[in-house]
């Protein structure tokens, strides 16, 4: 069984297009979450206008990581795809996931690749963008290479490693990764089943500014982990770099009491 979960808020220009990717599947999904964050647009009329075709929940605003974790609570299946109301699946994309899954069943988490337009155009990723994939804990650390509309989670694992953190208003998908990929292998779907959006501006990760304060207080969550605590050296010489530059004493206090405060032991993994 598969649960589609996709949080909205204030997207009553995309969210009809992000619902009816999924309503022609050539895989069926089994049920389909929109959880409604508090939108004050004209999403609730869309979301309704689809019927029984998907089951809606609303709640006050509480961003993305709640509407998330409570949609994936909510839902009923074994395996459970992400996708965020601004984001569209080609047709043939949960057959082909649940085809790899079935194909290796050892595996618990995959994701695909993706089609990035702005403005209508066609975005060329670079290489740094390349999909990870197989146990890739490392290989994430730097920046975030997985699209949380791409991928598919057996249920397993999020009653174990957790869900998302609600604390954190960008970068909580980051954190989620590097969580998981500590303790599973990562799937990777080579084919852009996944199109991404961008060029609008309500996205977080274009609004949200020092995107790097936020992945440290992921990194912070795995300071047993040397190559964790190396990468957080790097960010945290970054933030306190840019500190300097813009006279933030505030910031350069903070980040320089947490510089000091890192301890690297050789014992570490």
């Amino acid at each position: 069984m598969i649960s589609v979960v996709i949080p909205v808020f204030n997207r009553e220009k995309f969210i009809a297009k992000a619902i009816d990717s999924v309503l022609s599947q050539t895989l069926s999904a089994d049920e389909i979450i929109v959880v409604d964050d508090g939108s004050s647009d004209g999403t609730h009329a869309i979301l309704q206008s689809y019927h029984d075709k998907i089951q809606v929940i609303s709640q006050k605003n509480a961003g993305v990581s709640a509407a998330r974790n409570r949609g994936i609570k909510a839902s009923r299946g074994r395996w459970i795809a992400l996708l965020d109301s601004d984001d569209r699946w080609q047709v043939d994309k949960l057959y082909l996931q649940r085809s790899y899954h079935d194909n290796n069943p050892a595996c618990l988490i995959s994701h695909t690749d993706e089609k990035w337009l702005r403005n209508n155009k066609e975005v060329k990723q670079k290489k740094r963008h390349a999909k990870p994939h197989g146990w890739c804990f490392e290989e994430n650390m730097d920046f975030c290479k997985i699209a949380p509309s791409s991928v598919m989670i057996e249920r397993s694992v999020f009653e174990k490693i957790g869900y998302f953190d609600e604390t954190l208003p960008v970068c909580e998908d980051y954190d989620l990764w590097l969580r998981i990929l500590r303790e599973y292998e990562l799937g990777l779907i080579n084919q852009a089943l996944t199109t991404k959006y961008a060029g609008h501006g309500d996205q977080l990760s274009f609004s949200t500014p020092l995107m790097d304060r936020f992945r440290i207080s992921a990194l912070l969550k795995h300071i047993d982990n040397a190559a964790a605590v190396r990468m957080l050296e790097r960010k945290i010489a970054i933030m306190i770099a840019g500190a300097k530059k813009h006279q933030n004493s505030e910031l350069l206090h903070y980040y320089t009491q947490l510089q000091n405060s890192l301890d690297i032991s050789p014992g570490l993994t």
